[in-house]
């Protein structure tokens, strides 16, 4: 299954937050990750970034983080607290993130500047609705490292047409049966590695118009297909 606002989003996502741990002298494995939105494209992300060793990472919907002694989940939510949340946070979105290192925002909800400014030193914020982020872009610059938004006219626009067309054309071109886990993983390092040796804190995704996307994202996904053993046979021959 392959959806461009889950699945898409998730892919550039992954991108953008592997970069910006990167400029923030940071691994992966070393954040703690709190996501606002728990429906299609804040499931999508959190398991991807789950798959690429993320530390931990708490989901809040708009009742609060979700654990698993909430008796007011839906089954798809009910699944999270499963493999996240490792801290065993409990309360509000707000709470959750006094320490975190990174805020994604996936979510129509708003988020005030105390507890932007609670959150870890040389923090990350990706808040990414539109047209309003949740994270007022001139409050989250007061306090993060680093701050991304879905949006066009600022720095570091997390966009899923970064994915497109490679993922597609990259499948197509493997003859796969199936898009795997690990070619979206791949096509997430293949979107981050065209600006790799250009970081900054301003810079760590291409833009929608980097010619060089396409090319790498397709070819990821191709060799990963085949390693994966997803690609037809006539083709990965």
């Amino acid at each position: 299954m392959f959806h461009d606002d889950q699945h898409g989003t998730a892919i550039v996502v992954l991108a953008a937050l592997r970069n910006a741990a990167r400029v923030t002298g940071r691994s992966l494995g070393d954040l703690r990750v709190v996501v606002s939105g728990a429906g299609a494209a804040g499931v999508a992300c959190t398991r991807i970034l789950l798959a690429a060793g993320i530390g931990d990472i708490a989901v809040a919907d708009s009742r609060g983080v979700l654990s698993c002694d909430r008796a007011d989940l839906t089954d798809v939510k009910r699944v999270l607290p499963e493999t996240t949340n490792a801290a065993g946070l409990r309360g509000s979105l707000a709470e959750a993130l006094a320490g975190a290192d990174v805020f994604l925002g996936v979510s129509a909800g708003r988020v005030d500047e105390q507890a932007v400014a609670s959150m870890a030193t040389r923090s990350i914020v990706f808040a990414l609705a539109n047209p309003t982020p949740e994270v007022d872009p001139a409050v989250a610059h007061r306090h993060a490292a680093i701050v991304a938004t879905g949006r066009s006219d600022l720095p570091n626009q997390i966009n899923n047409v970064l994915a497109f067309p490679g993922v597609f054309a990259g499948a197509f071109d493997a003859g796969a049966s199936s898009i795997t886990e690990t070619m979206k993983l791949a096509a997430a390092r293949a979107i981050g590695d065209v600006v790799a040796n250009e970081l900054t804190p301003n810079c760590i995704v291409p833009t929608p118009f980097d010619a060089r996307v396409t090319p790498a994202v397709r070819a990821a996904v191709a060799e990963q297909a085949r390693a994966d053993g997803v690609a037809a046979a006539s083709v990965a021959g």
